[in-house]
C-alpha cells in the first residue's frame, strides 16, 4: 500500500464522525509500521479524543519509528483537548503524512512546523482535495464564523415543489427521503420559514436510527408560530430556536416556557436580517445549516449570497400548473446572464429519483 491508500483509509475513518464533531472537523488517522497498520482512529465527538490520540491509544505495538497518516494537520494548541503534536512527538513517530493544512489560525501550518522542528519528516497534500471536501463545513465556518448553508429542495422535472393545490406529499420516493435524513444528521441546524410551519406543521427531525437531530430554527419575523406547532410542543426534546424581529419579552415568554430559545434580531425590509441570523448562529458554534425553506426564503438567501451548496432532489414526474410553487421564487434575475451560477455538480441516483449536488459559484456574473 502507498501513501494514498493509507490516506483513503483515514478518510473512511473520519467520515464515521459525521454529524457529531461540530464545531470540530472530522479527522481520521492511521499508524503504519514496517508496512503493517498498528493503530487507527477517528474523532468521534466534539470534546472527545482527537483522531491522532485515538489511533495512538489503539496501537497494537510501540509506535516509535512509525508513520502517521492524518487527514488534517495535527493541532498544536490547547482547546477542548491537549495538543495532538505533543502526543505525536512523545510517541516517537518518525514521519507524518498530512491530507491538508488546518485553516484555523491557531494551527495554520504551526503544527507541521513544530513537527519538523523536532526532526519529524512531514509530507503534506496527499488526497488534499478529498480531505478538504470532507470538511467543507468546518473550513467555511473557520474562515467566516458563519454556518455553511446548504439549500435543499425536492421538485418534479418541470420544476414544481408541490401541486397547484399545495399538496407536496410525496414528490420523491423513500430512497431520496432517507438521503435527506442523512443530510439532516450531517448538518448542525435546519431552517425553515414560518410559512412552512403554518402550512405543514413539520417535525424537522432526523429519523435515522441513532441519528442526531439538527437544531431547529424557525425564521419568524413577527412570531406567528402557533404554540401548538410540533416544533414548539417538542422543543423540550429537540433544540428549537425562533429567529424574530419581535422584541417584546411578553411575546417571547410562552415560547420560552415551552422550551424554545427566542433570538431577537435586527430587521431588514420588515423581515429578519438573514446575515445577522447567520452571525448569531456562528456564535452558537453552528458550522452548517440545512435550508429547507419555501421559494421566498430560498430566494432571500440566494439574493444575499448566503448559500454555499444546492441539493436538488428531482423526481421523474410532471405536475404542471401556472400557480404551482417552484423552489426559488422572489423577484428573480432579469436575464440568464445574471443567474446564480453553480459549479462542481455531482449527480446521484436515489431509487427512481436523482440528486443534483452543486456548489454556488461566488463569482459575480451578469453584465459586470
Amino acid at each position: 500500500m502507498e501513501d494514498r491508500d493509507y490516506m483513503a483509509l483515514a478518510l473512511e475513518l473520519a467520515e464515521q464522525g459525521a454529524g457529531w464533531t461540530c464545531p470540530n472537523p472530522m479527522v481520521g488517522a492511521v499508524i503504519v509500521k514496517a508496512g503493517r497498520i498498528i493503530g487507527q482512529g477517528y474523532h468521534h465527538r466534539c470534546g472527545e479524543l482527537h483522531a491522532e490520540r485515538e489511533a495512538l491509544a489503539a496501537c497494537t505495538e510501540d509506535p516509535a519509528g512509525s508513520t502517521l497518516y492524518v487527514t488534517l494537520e495535527p493541532c498544536c494548541h490547547q482547546g477542548r483537548q491537549p495538543p495532538c503534536v505533543d502526543a505525536v512527538l512523545e510517541a516517537g513517530i518518525r514521519r507524518v503524512v498530512v491530507g491538508t493544512t488546518d485553516p484555523n489560525p491557531l494551527v495554520g501550518g504551526k503544527g507541521i512546523a513544530r513537527l519538523q522542528e523536532h526532526g519529524v519528516e512531514v509530507t503534506v497534500g496527499v488526497l488534499e482535495e478529498e480531505c478538504r471536501a470532507l470538511n467543507r463545513f468546518f473550513f467555511h465556518y473557520i474562515r467566516t464564523r458563519r454556518p455553511y448553508v446548504v439549500m435543499k429542495y425536492a421538485m418534479t422535472m418541470d420544476g414544481k415543489i408541490a401541486a397547484y393545490t399545495g399538496d407536496a406529499k410525496w414528490i420523491t420516493g423513500e430512497a431520496a427521503r432517507e438521503h435527506v435524513h442523512r443530510l439532516r444528521h450531517r448538518c448542525r441546524g435546519i431552517l425553515v420559514g414560518v410559512g412552512t410551519v403554518l402550512a405543514d406543521d413539520p417535525m424537522l427531525n432526523c429519523r435515522l436510527p441513532g441519528g442526531r437531530d439538527p437544531v431547529r430554527i424557525i425564521c419568524d419575523s413577527h412570531l406567528r408560530t402557533p404554540l401548538t406547532a410540533q416544533v414548539v410542543t417538542t422543543a423540550g426534546e429537540v433544540p428549537t430556536l425562533l429567529a424574530t424581529c419581535e422584541t417584546d419579552p411578553a411575546r417571547h415568554a410562552p415560547y420560552q416556557a415551552a422550551g424554545c430559545r427566542v433570538l431577537a434580531l435586527p430587521e431588514q425590509a420588515g423581515k429578519v436580517d438573514l446575515a445577522a441570523l447567520l452571525d448569531a448562529l456562528g456564535k452558537l458554534e453552528m458550522d452548517s445549516l440545512l435550508l429547507e425553506g419555501g421559494g421566498t426564503l430560498n430566494w432571500s438567501f440566494l439574493e444575499q449570497r448566503l448559500v454555499q451548496s444546492v441539493y436538488a432532489y428531482i423526481a421523474p414526474k410532471l405536475l404542471g400548473g401556472a400557480t404551482a410553487k417552484s423552489p426559488v421564487e422572489g423577484t428573480g434575475v432579469p436575464s440568464p446572464q445574471a443567474a446564480f451560477f453553480l459549479k462542481n455538480t455531482r449527480i446521484q441516483t436515489l431509487g427512481e429519483d436523482f440528486l443534483l449536488e452543486s456548489e454556488v459559484d461566488d463569482r459575480v456574473h451578469g453584465d459586470c
